[in-house]
């Protein structure tokens, strides 16, 4: 029996570092905006009893919906403004013969999505209005992380052996239908993290043992710019929706929120105390939440760097991501097997107000 709680009952976690004043004209008073008090809110906890962890979790691009991956072979969707409780998702099953380890939704269909495992090597295509999968894609390689082109026509991939792949929704010979299939620009680029830019011209890449960012025009793959970022590694990327920064994450436990313009960084965040997993803006590009090996999501005023609020978690997340209409953001994971404690759950949450 899944359990609901409204706020973190493990060990307290320490309030965030505050950095030196920044300046003025950039705080929300000078620009005439009101600050969210997250402070007034609490997190959502669902625990599912499993022994393996929630590994990822997407929104909707309607914010309707919110897909949970991790636990088993199945996918999970919720209506949150229903409910979050485990036995109200959706399930879908049969499209995976093993764990499903990512799930994305298209950026232009609010009902249509994808997943992946490593295990089975298979990406595999949904429509949320039915139970059966719409294509399965065998993969000679392992996927990781899975992202959309900005018109949905393209998938890109990252594989356990940190290379880049691509996949093209195609339309079928003398029929109206449209199926994917894998491109012909396979392998031959590393990559940790990938995704697209907004215009879908640009690619955005990461990887664990590298210093700076990559980012490749679209769909020639040559080198448009190459930032220096963290010393110990770039394992997470987010784009500000208002088209103004570019923020990585790494090893080092820093935030770098890059000028997509001039291409410097143009402020750092260093609020965290571990490293870095996941970024995410909210929609209107001023606040972004950072999930870090801490069992904590922080989340810092874009513009200042300042961190505004630490929301404690069940325990540390894989993932973090906004609504894409509303100031409320979802993450999951598991809690840790203590001695002489309970066994450790799944975990999806909230945070925020629907």
């Amino acid at each position: 029996m899944a359990s609901y709680t409204g706020s973190k009952d493990e060990d307290e976690v320490p309030p965030p570092q505050r950095p030196p004043s920044p300046p003025a004209h950039t705080t929300f008073a000078a620009r005439g905006l009101h600050a969210i008090n997250f402070s007034l809110h609490k997190p959502r906890d669902v625990r599912i009893p499993s022994q393996q962890a929630m590994t990822h979790v997407a929104w909707s691009c309607d914010g309707k919906r919110l897909a949970g991956v991790g636990i088993d072979k199945i996918v999970r969707v919720w209506t949150p403004e229903k409910s979050l409780e485990y036995r109200s998702s959706a399930t879908f099953s049969g499209g995976h013969s093993d764990d499903v380890d990512y799930v994305t939704w298209n950026p232009t269909h609010p009902e249509l999505f994808c997943t992946s495992s490593q295990k089975d090597r298979r990406i595999v295509f949904w429509d949320a209005r039915q139970s059966r999968h719409i294509q399965q894609v065998p993969l000679k390689v392992a996927p990781v992380q899975l992202n959309y082109s900005p018109d949905g026509r393209s998938l890109l991939y990252t594989s356990a052996g940190h290379q880049l792949f691509f996949m093209s929704n195609v339309q079928e010979v003398g029929s109206s239908k449209r199926h994917w299939q894998t491109s012909d620009k396979d392998g031959n680029i590393v990559a940790t993290t990938a995704m697209f830019n907004f215009a879908g011209d640009g690619v955005v890449l990461t990887h664990h043992s590298e210093h700076s960012l990559r980012i490749l025009d679209y769909p020639s793959l040559t080198l448009r710019e190459n930032p220096a970022a963290h010393v110990g590694g770039c394992v997470a990327v987010a784009l500000d929706p208002r088209g103004r920064y570019l923020a990585s994450g790494g090893n080092d436990s820093i935030v770098d929120l890059f000028d997509v313009n001039e291409w410097i960084c143009a402020r750092t965040i260093t609020s965290c105390e571990y490293g870095v997993n996941a970024l995410s803006f909210s929609y209107d590009g001023e606040y972004i939440a950072i999930a870090s090996g801490g069992q904590y999501i922080d989340i810092c005023a874009t513009e200042t760097g300042v961190p505004l609020h630490r929301v404690p978690t069940l325990a540390p997340s894989p993932t973090v991501t906004w609504h894409p209409s509303k100031f409320v953001f979802a993450y999951c994971g598991q809690t840790k097997l203590r001695e002489g404690g309970p066994p450790s759950t799944a975990v999806i949450s909230m945070f925020g107000a629907l």
